[in-house]
């Protein structure tokens, strides 16, 4: 068996070198300090940089999870008038009969939610407080994905009698209900008293940094019977159409679909302009989920330019460090030191070099993370992957551009090398 003593033995030969390592740099601390900039740099800017743009993406991520899957919105289209285009949802209204014909006739679609928006000034008691009234059925719930904290959905009752209830989301339950529970509580809307049923749970900000939770929900009914009225409540006209197609199903095939579909009802010609607009959200959040991931490639590639500079740099001292250890390496060369001993040493060194290096860019990385989601209000993401990877890069670093310079010096002669002037 071997013996404790031979163990410590091998224990203090291994360190040995480190020990070395860090008397040769220390011996130059300026020198190697300024050696370790571009590696400090590098990894700190790695670290940074991958930390935005996967707060970036995780931020879209969130909005993704809000928004629902598989989600499209059905609005109505523009009109031209003497040559003027007026732009979106000027165009023949759409009404809640085309939500029903979409949902009923096209089979890739799980849901079709026909509402309407206004703002409004809302009461309780003596706290009031401007929010949007949303008219909808609870297909728009299931649309969005949106479960309720409290409370119930609309019943069959409620959605025929034109019933005077509400949901609300939970930032209008605290700015009218503070700590009390507002279910029950009664509220009024455009002078109307509504009761509350359901309170939704929290979604947070869209992608335009509108806060979802600051809506009331009453039955798509209710708004028109109750809320909007006069002609347009009596031709069931409605603001959109929130569309949700069933899992599986092709998101292209179901917008054709759709578009088929209304072509037909609206008896539009051949060639002529859709008096209506399809717009697939879930594409165009995955585009910018698409975008943010390249951005923080493209970041982290740029940032890791700066560790390449940082190991040049290193390679270009450890050149420097040979040329004057020479004599150094041909006297440990004579005393029995052989080449292998010599590549180590230096690589050692090199590595080392990195190391540390790498060691305060981590923390200097994590300072600037902090900084900018503090500072800036962005959202940052600081994961160990990316710490792991920019530490590895920094080691990698150090191999190979440490590699030549050590290399060379474990190629030297021991005489040419002590009679190096």
């Amino acid at each position: 068996p071997r013996s404790p003593l031979g163990s410590w033995s091998s224990a203090l030969n291994f360190c040995a070198p480190f020990r070395i390592a860090l008397r040769a740099l220390a011996a130059n601390t300026l020198r190697s300090i300024l050696t370790m900039l571009g590696i400090i740099i590098g990894v700190a800017a790695v670290i940074t940089m991958i930390a935005v743009g996967s707060g970036a993406t995780k931020r879209v991520q969130e909005q993704m999870k809000g928004l629902g899957s598989n989600i499209m919105l059905v609005i109505p289209g523009g009109i031209t008038a003497g040559g003027v285009r007026l732009g979106a949802q000027t165009g023949q209204g759409l009404t809640e009969e085309d939500a029903l014909a979409i949902a009923r006739e096209v089979p890739e679609v799980q849901v079709a939610a026909p509402s309407s928006r206004t703002g409004a000034q809302v009461v309780a008691g003596n706290t009031n407080w401007s929010t949007s009234i949303f008219g909808t059925t609870n297909d728009y719930l299931e649309a969005r994905e949106w479960p309720l904290e409290g409370g119930r959905a609309f019943d069959a009752a409620d959605i025929q009698g034109s019933a005077k209830v509400a949901i609300i989301g939970q930032t209008v339950a605290r700015e009218l209900f503070g700590d009390v529970d507002p279910l029950d509580q009664v509220i009024r809307v455009k002078k109307i008293p509504v009761t509350v049923i359901g309170v939704l749970s929290k979604k947070g900000q869209n992608s335009m940094g509108q806060d979802q939770d600051d809506v009331v929900i009453v039955p798509i009914s209710t708004y028109r019977n109750r809320i909007q009225g006069g002609t347009a409540g009596k031709l069931k006209r409605i603001g959109s159409i929130s569309v949700k197609v069933r899992e599986g199903q092709s998101m292209k095939v179901a917008e054709e679909n759709i578009k088929e579909l209304l072509r037909q009802r609206f008896k539009v010609q051949p060639g002529a302009e859709d008096p209506f607009a399809i717009r697939n959200l879930t594409e165009i959040l995955q585009a910018q989920e698409a975008s943010s991931r390249i951005m923080t490639l493209l970041l982290a590639a740029v940032a890791g330019i700066s560790l390449i500079i940082g190991g040049i740099g290193i390679m270009n001292i450890m050149l420097v460090s040979v040329t004057e250890r020479t004599r150094e390496i041909g006297l440990r060369m004579a005393v029995g030191a052989r080449g292998r001993d010599i590549l180590a040493q230096f690589l050692i060194e090199a590595v080392t070099l990195s190391l540390i290096g790498g060691a305060i860019g981590v923390l200097l990385g994590a300072i600037a993370t902090w900084a900018v989601g503090y500072f800036a209000g962005w959202q940052v993401s600081m994961s160990i992957g990316a710490i792991l990877l920019a530490a590895g890069f920094s080691a990698f670093v150090g191999v190979f551009f440490g590699f030549y310079p050590a290399h060379r010096a474990s190629k030297l002669l021991p005489i040419q090398a002590l009679r190096y002037e």
